[in-house]
């Protein structure tokens, strides 16, 4: 007997293969259905059931976590007093410092050599022949002349001096590490080289701590204590005979900037004495005014400030000595607002660059632990009242002293006073700080806390005239863009305006640089986030015109922040809003190389702009959708996502002019055609070839046989254009190349044979890809080859298993009826596609095999009628599927009993199973 397809009655196959459906009485997602799994979660939890909902297992990292945090603070409680507290601020601080003001490899400079030690040869003279007096004496280390050297030289000596000093204390010469130490902190009474100072800061307190740290643990040790809350009355005489030594030694110093540093270094060891030694930080504090240079001055503070956190209680009231000190120097040194035409010469500009770190430093220290409600006392002991009348009369504030304070008050306390402070830093005349950065700082202060900010009306007059008396564009976009949010949250859209015609009316005569481009980004994007709405953005005074003024990246920022607001809310169908979001979508386009761009740049706004043009719904004006479509391609073209959208869209709109009956077959043609121009611009085959298929699915959905004989040509011409390489390294490509065959196979069974009587046309155009790509893997070649085998089936029916919705294309077996030849070549066909079938289903070697074994066996088994051929190749199929599977295996169990069902059961009974 030879191969013969098997007849098949679809619908009563169809009868008798349905499950039974009955009305539910509840929807399956409801809450009361769900409570079954509720239960199960429940013996989940209780160990009774082997389900286990992931999101409901106890975590144990809390509990890991907490633990290494206390080991972390045992272990910081152990450290020396020294790095307690400031360790990591400290060291942060001084990073920060450095990097703030880098140092030049070959500025040259002039220093005294006797900073530096010559020779690394420990001095032969013993400690208790040393006297103090003796301290100063330079004529020891041999220093005899100035050097000119570098800055780096200058910076890598003293670097070197803190190993020097280290190895005197381990060779047991106490006296020359301290003469050594000496000699680093002098280096930061000439501030000739005012550039390098804050460095040479860091590296003379590098030396100082760990000074006093080799101190504090000789004294520790010898005082022979292991607790750290100590009394000075546990100490032994030798450890305070001790103590009481060092402080001698370092009393008798001439110099007083390194007698003020080297106290400091020593100023936890005062605790072996007092047991109050915060009682010492008054009278250096009343030291510091002795020093007369204003730059090692603001530097003697700030080391005072961060050596008092070493010490375990203090009072502020020194550092408010310190900061009011600190004022006094700079009313020094800055000119108000009305001289020197308003600005500062260069080297006092540039010191107080240099000095503002200091000043920060010490405020944030004075802030560190203190009280809300001991603010209002502190600013009125800083010559700061929340009393107008007093402000205005008698003020000592300084601009840059303000600035910092701004940054550390409590936002409740700044939202309680904002117009007390706006007038502070209105009044204030000095030039030591930009005032406009003050009014910025404010703002943005205030608006951390939006909903608390007392007295807004009077709050925003005062500053509109503030802001209205900086004609400069930028000191005015950066005032405006910190009070936006105020101004916003308060809906006041009238000074939103009056703030937008400032802008525009300044842009006018200055031109935007960068750093205007950014703040006016900052403004633009507040603004739309406040309204979210684009018609109200649209309503904007000037909305155009500040989109012009935009270039760059940050025209680009707000384009793609403008497309995400608009594609938001759902479909966008208003036609001036579509034109101006065109725009906007071109300009996004235009404004970045897609060419050029890496992927994870370009994806952003390709989506964006692909979502806005998929959001646009013209209604029932499909003509000027098609339109709007076309427009876009053009303005478009590098856009691959995109250019499948428009495919796709280009679809729909022809299945909604098919269904609702109310256009002309001519506009469909069009879509058509819109697609067949479209398409090959894609560069990627796979996408082609879906996108063709979609397309012929529209085609035949319409009737149009022309168009989709076109369509289903390009299509399998799309398959030999498949770059083997690409698909051999993707392994989801090559399964989705076989899926869109399949595909292809299964929608081919309603599409009409060719202009000839060819029947099998496509089928054939399939076996011919087969044979002509090598990188094809067996499994993929049996899964083409049974879709192959299910179509030329199908076709041979008298009857389809589905067939096109319009009825307007005429089936096959209505077209070669009469036609032996045409059943004839398809059992030829199968023939060729059968034979290859089992041959790729024992090439595979993969575990796959018994799967595709038992696939391609019920492929044979329901198409064809039982045969010496079919038979042949079932049982050799069954046979690789025993040999994968066992002999319980389900999938194997039901495809014999198909087979014994299908008169294959010479297979059943062939032998047991394993």
């Amino acid at each position: 007997m030879g191969l013969e397809f098997r007849r098949r009655d679809y619908r009563a196959e169809e009868l008798a293969l349905s499950l039974q459906r009955g009305r539910a009485d509840t929807h399956p997602l409801s809450a009361s259905s769900s409570s079954s799994s509720h239960l199960q979660v429940e013996e989940c939890e209780s160990g009774k059931d082997d389900f286990c909902d992931p999101l409901r297992v106890s975590d144990g990292s809390t509990e890991m976590s907490s633990s290494d945090v206390n080991r972390e603070d045992a272990c910081t409680e152990a450290t020396a007093p020294s790095q307690l507290k400031t360790m990591k601020g400290w060291i942060s601080y001084k990073k920060m410092l450095m990097q703030r003001f880098p140092v030049s490899k070959t500025s040259p400079m002039s220093v005294a050599s006797g900073v530096h030690v010559k020779g690394t040869k420990a001095i032969e003279k013993s400690a208790k022949d040393l006297h103090s007096g003796e301290l100063d004496d330079d004529k020891i280390f041999d220093d005899k002349d100035v050097k000119g050297i570098s800055q780096q030289e200058h910076l890598s000596k003293l670097h070197a001096l803190k190993d020097e000093i280290n190895q005197y204390w381990c060779a047991g010469d106490r006296v020359t590490s301290l003469r050594l130490s000496i000699k680093a902190v002098r280096s930061l009474m000439d501030s000739s080289a005012i550039q390098i100072y804050p460095t040479l800061f860091v590296l003379a307190t590098d030396i100082m701590d760990m000074l006093g740290d080799l101190v504090w643990n000789r004294i520790k040790e010898k005082a022979e204590i292991t607790e750290e809350n100590f009394k000075a009355d546990d100490i032994c005489f030798d450890a305070k005979e001790t103590c009481n030594n060092w402080f001698s030694k370092v009393g008798s110093i001439r110099e007083l900037l390194p007698r003020i540093y080297l106290e400091l270094a020593l100023l936890p060891c005062w605790r072996f004495l007092h047991d109050h030694p915060e009682n010492i930080l008054k009278r250096l504090v009343e030291m510091t005014r002795g020093i007369a240079d204003p730059l090692a001055s603001a530097y003697c503070r700030l080391y005072l400030a961060q050596c008092s956190l070493r010490l375990s209680q203090h009072d502020t009231g020194f550092l408010i000595a310190c900061i009011n000190d600190l004022k006094l120097v700079l009313a020094r040194l800055t000119p108000a607002r009305e001289t020197v035409n308003g600005n500062l010469y260069g080297n006092i500009e540039l010191l107080l660059t240099l000095v503002e770190p200091a000043i920060e430093y010490v405020i944030k220290c004075l802030f560190k632990d203190l009280k809300k409600m001991e603010i209002s006392k502190m600013l009125l002991a800083l010559g700061l009242s929340s009393n107008l009348s007093i402000l205005s009369k008698n003020h000592s504030c300084i601009s840059v002293v303000l600035h910092h304070i701004l940054k550390e008050l409590p936002v409740e306390y700044i939202c309680s006073n904002a117009v007390e402070l706006l007038h502070l830093i209105e009044i204030i005349d000095d030039r030591s700080f930009d005032q406009s950065l003050n009014f910025n700082l404010l703002g943005h202060r205030l608006c951390e806390l939006v909903s608390q900010v007392s007295n807004v009306h009077l709050l925003v007059d005062k500053f509109i005239q503030v802001l209205s008396c900086h004609a400069n564009l930028h000191a005015y976009l950066m005032l405006a863009d910190a009070y936006l949010d105020i101004i916003l949250e308060n809906h006041l859209g009238m000074l939103l305006n009056v703030i937008l015609d400032g802008i525009l009316e300044r842009v006018r005569d200055e031109r935007i640089g960068e750093n205007e481009l950014v703040i006016l980004q900052s403004v633009f994007l507040k603004i739309l986030t406040h309204f979210g709405d684009i018609e109200k953005i649209l309503a904007l005074n000037h909305f155009a015109d500040f989109l012009d003024m935009m270039h760059g990246s940050a025209r680009n920022s707000i384009n793609m922040h403008i497309l995400n607001m608009a594609t938001r809310n759902g479909q966008i169908q208003d036609p001036i809003i579509i034109e101006v979001l065109l725009e906007v979508a071109q300009a996004l386009y235009n404004g970045l190389d897609f060419s050029n761009m890496r992927k994870d740049e370009y994806q952003h706004p390709s989506r964006l702009i692909s979502r806005f043009v998929y959001m646009v719904d013209h209604g029932m004006e499909v003509e000027s959708h098609l339109r709007f479509l076309a427009q876009c391609r053009g303005a478009f073209s590098g856009i691959n996502e995109l250019q499948e959208n428009l495919v796709h869209s280009s679809n729909n709109l022809a299945v909604k002019a098919m269904r609702n009956g109310n256009s002309s077959m001519s506009f469909v043609k069009s879509c058509l055609a819109f697609n067949e121009v479209t398409i090959p611009a894609i560069p990627a085959n796979l996408r082609q070839l879906n996108l063709y298929i979609e397309t012929a699915e529209v085609a035949l959905l319409g009737g149009f046989v022309s168009h989709l004989d076109g369509l289903l040509n390009a299509a399998v011409n799309c398959l030999q254009m498949i770059d083997p390489v690409n698909v051999m390294q993707m392994a989801e490509d090559g399964d989705e190349a076989i899926s869109l065959i399949c595909k292809l196979c299964g929608m081919s069974v309603m599409v009409p044979g060719g202009v000839e009587p060819e029947v099998a046309y496509i089928p054939k155009r399939l076996l011919s890809f087969l044979n002509s790509q090598s990188w094809i893997l067996p499994r993929m070649k049996a899964k083409i080859l049974s879709a192959i085998v299910f179509l030329s089936a199908a076709l041979s029916q008298n009857q389809l298993p589905y067939h096109a919705v319009s009825g307007k294309v005429i089936c096959n077996y209505q077209l070669f009826v009469g036609f032996p030849s045409a059943h004839q070549e398809l059992l030829s066909l199968s023939h060729i596609a059968l034979q290859g079938i089992v041959n790729c289903v024992m090439q595979e070697s993969s575990k796959e095999r018994g799967k595709l074994a038992l696939e391609s066996c019920n492929c044979v088994a329901s198409s064809f009628m039982a045969s010496d051929e079919t038979l042949e190749a079932c049982s050799k199929l069954v046979e690789i599927a025993k040999s994968c599977y066992s002999a319980d295996d389900k999938f194997l169990q039901s495809t014999l009993k198909f087979l014994d069902a299908s008169q294959f059961h010479l297979l059943c009974n062939s032998g047991p199973v394993g």
